[in-house]
C-alpha cells in the first residue's frame, strides 16, 4: 500500500521536536501547579515537605528547559521518565494532591521513552554521533 502523503515523510525529523516540546510544556505546567499547591504538598510530610516541594519544582523546570532547548535531550528524557514513574507512585500514595491523572502520566512516560530512544530531533543543541 502506498503512503497517502509521501512528501510528509521528509519532515520526520520534526517529530521528536514536537514530542520534546510537548513533554517540556507539561513539565512546566507541573512545576507551576506544584508551586501553586506548595503549602498543601508540604503539609503531607511536614519533616521534608517544603524542601521536597522546592526540589520537585526545580527538577521539573530544569528538565523542561533541557527538553525545550534540546540540550542533553536523552538525559532529560530519562530524568522525565523517572520523575513521571515517581509521579505514578505519588498519585497512588497521595491522591489528595494529584496534579495529572495516571493516564496522562503514562502517556508522558511513553513520550519520554520515545525521546530517549529517538534523540532530540530538529532544532536541538544535541548532535547525533
Amino acid at each position: 500500500v502506498l503512503n497517502p502523503f509521501p512528501d510528509l515523510l521528509a519532515l520526520g525529523f520534526v517529530a521528536p521536536t514536537l514530542l520534546r516540546l510537548a513533554v517540556a510544556v507539561v513539565l512546566f505546567y507541573l512545576a507551576y501547579q506544584q508551586y501553586a499547591r506548595r503549602k498543601e504538598i508540604a503539609a503531607l510530610r511536614p519533616s521534608i515537605g517544603a524542601s521536597f516541594t522546592l526540589a520537585a519544582i526545580v527538577f521539573n523546570t530544569l528538565v523542561g528547559l533541557t527538553l525545550v532547548f534540546g540540550y542533553y535531550t536523552q538525559i532529560g528524557a530519562l530524568l522525565a521518565l523517572l520523575g513521571q514513574a515517581y509521579g505514578l507512585w505519588a498519585n497512588k500514595r497521595y491522591p489528595s494532591v494529584v496534579i495529572l491523572p495516571n493516564s496522562t502520566v503514562i502517556l508522558l512516560i511513553v513520550m519520554a521513552l520515545s525521546l530517549l530512544l529517538s534523540g532530540a530531533g530538529a532544532f536541538a543543541q544535541d548532535l547525533p554521533l
